[in-house]
């Protein structure tokens, strides 16, 4: 039986993908999960079997093998910036975008050269918002 990983699950559409150790990526419907089994972690990895569904294969009667490890909280609560850190990048990112937003209010968009730090640094502002 192939074997590969969780390349992403999506319980409420209940369908995903299945990355294989060795061939193409193969979908997978919430019906040939384990019972008991609702959805599947990315990076999970399964043992399978495939037939060839309508837009190509399927997998059949996915087993899991290993759960990626989960991080804990208190790890997770290490990485993360202390509150003062964090009051002094918000601070800073609401000036960037005092400056985006004056852009805008002129009629025109901000160069790519400063849109770019600003876009990462509100990327990382959400993810240290959603640790």
């Amino acid at each position: 039986m192939p074997t590969g990983k969780v390349k992403w699950f999506d319980s409420d559409k209940g369908f995903g993908f299945l990355s294989q150790e060795d061939g193409p990526d193969v979908h997978v419907r919430a019906e040939a999960l384990p019972e008991g089994t609702e959805s599947l972690k990315a990076g999970t990895r399964v043992e399978f079997g495939i037939a060839q569904g309508r837009k190509g294969d399927q997998a059949l009667q996915v087993k899991i093998l290993d759960r990626p490890a989960s991080v804990s909280r208190n790890q997770r609560d290490a990485k993360r910036k202390k509150p003062d850190e964090m009051a002094t990048i918000v601070e800073d990112l609401i000036r960037l975008l005092d400056g985006v937003g004056e852009a805008y209010r002129h009629g025109r968009r901000p160069d790519g050269k400063a849109a770019k730090p600003v876009a990462s640094l509100l990327r990382a502002v959400a993810d240290e918002l959603e640790a």
